[in-house]
């Protein structure tokens, strides 16, 4: 099962994918339109799709289903559909001015705009290649340009939540809250997430020339791109208070051991509470943060969901390890899916305190079906709540501790306002 984060997105992820459970995931590519190709695709697409109805009804037929047969998508094929569908498709060969569109692109474009007449931004199509580099990015490791990415409603565009550090993108100087414009020339606007994501990534050693937002001015940056293999657990020793600080980038198949890891070390070295810094983690894979959630919390409830008939499915963890001391959770704008299960868990578990701005809002979870044939589909399926039953899609999480950061003050000295705001309070849950 696949938490979107919102995909994760991002190029290092979909992350395409809420909790997202991966096959997750997303971390997520690409049919790139060259000139006029944009609206031929859309063309080939419909007369794609016509042509692949018409081969389901005359299966139907031939099998003695009749001349109406109702397809599990919702599509219902019958005489007058095969009539249009032949008048299309003949009017496009006698009159359309281009030839030669490639078959495997009508083909993928049927898929997508399936999946696309959902209207649902997370709902998704992947090609074998696609799909592999999703398994890829969900495995810990893929190629790309090491930024993460989320869907901005208001921009209609994906927005650079952060950097891997020593990444491609990092180096090349991405900034968090860029705008994506372009990619390679072509506008992304409008695009979805997946699709974005899909035009950044590409072959090791090749480049991307990427224009951008930043802060109303135009920036355009090229980019090389590269195995992207990021520890996604990032620690600091115990400072003399007893405080352990860990961040968690993503949520891939490689974080839960990674965290135990951390987890480990900082309680040989003493710590009395815990910083958590969700920050820009724009998701990933559900079993991998219910693991985690397992690791710190007692006995109960991480997070529950249901689907559209009303099955409750929920996520618990046991009584075997949970810690005794206090946690406070940073979050911000872009801290959306997976990390909002475990902030949404260790708050309403009475163990922590949300410090920091509202999360992002992503309270759907995305499942990925194989289709066999090496390609897949990503389907919405369920929206989940928190141990307490709040619903936070479209709403996020609002700390309790609000504290906007001083990009200033960071940009300056690296000072950190949010976190010292959050060992402040960490100080004082220590104190009972």
């Amino acid at each position: 099962m696949m938490d979107e984060g919102v995909n994760t997105s991002g190029v290092i992820v979909e992350n395409d994918n809420g909790a997202d459970e991966t096959p997750e995931t997303v971390n997520t590519t690409d049919v790139t339109d060259e000139g006029g190709k944009g609206w031929l695709f859309l063309l080939g697409l419909f007369c794609g799709l016509f042509l692949a109805l018409i081969a389901v009804l005359a299966a139907a037929i031939f099998l003695g289903a009749g001349f109406r047969e109702k397809l599990s998508g919702g599509v219902v094929v019958d005489n007058a559909t095969n009539r249009k569908i032949e008048q299309i498709n003949g009017l496009i060969d006698r009159n359309f001015y281009r030839a030669g569109v490639d078959d495997d692109v009508l083909r993928d474009g049927i898929y997508r705009g399936i999946m696309d007449s959902l209207g649902d931004r997370y709902a998704a199509y992947y090609s074998p290649e696609e799909f592999q580099e999703i398994e890829e990015d969900y495995e810990g490791a893929y190629y790309g340009i090491g930024a993460y990415m989320i869907y901005d409603e208001e921009q209609a565009s994906a927005v650079i939540a952060g950097t891997i550090e020593g990444s491609p993108a990092e180096e090349a100087g991405l900034k968090e809250n860029d705008i994506l414009t372009e990619v390679d020339g072509v506008p992304v606007k409008g695009l979805d997430l997946n699709t974005i994501v899909s035009k950044v990534r590409g072959e090791e050693g090749t480049k991307v020339h990427l224009k951008l937002s930043r802060r109303g001015l135009d920036v355009d940056v090229d980019i090389e791109r590269a195995k992207i293999e990021a520890a996604t657990v990032k620690w600091e020793e115990v400072d003399s208070d007893g405080i352990g600080y860990l961040r968690i980038t993503e949520f891939n198949d490689a974080t839960s051991g990674q965290f135990k890891e951390v987890l480990t070390a900082l309680e040989e070295g003493g710590m009395k509470g815990m910083i958590i810094d969700l920050r820009n983690n724009t998701g990933g894979n559900l079993d991998t943060v219910c693991e985690i959630a397992d690791e710190l919390l007692p006995e109960g409830l991480i997070v529950y969901a249901m689907d559209k008939y009303g099955n409750k499915e929920e996520f618990k963890s046991d009584e075997e390890k949970k810690v005794d001391f206090p946690i406070v959770v940073l979050t911000n704008g872009y801290t959306a899916s997976a990390s909002e299960i475990l902030s949404g868990a260790i708050r309403d578990s009475g163990l922590g305190k949300l410090v920091g701005t509202t999360t992002y809002g992503k309270g759907v979870i995305q499942n990925v079906y194989d289709l066999k044939d090496g390609s897949a589909i990503k389907l919405t399926v369920q929206t989940y709540f928190t141990p307490s039953g709040f619903d936070l899609n479209g709403v996020g999480l609002e700390p309790d501790v609000e504290v906007e950061l001083d990009a200033e003050a960071y940009k300056n000295d690296s000072t950190d306002n949010q976190l010292e705001r959050g060992k402040e309070v960490l100080r004082e849950m220590m104190k009972h």
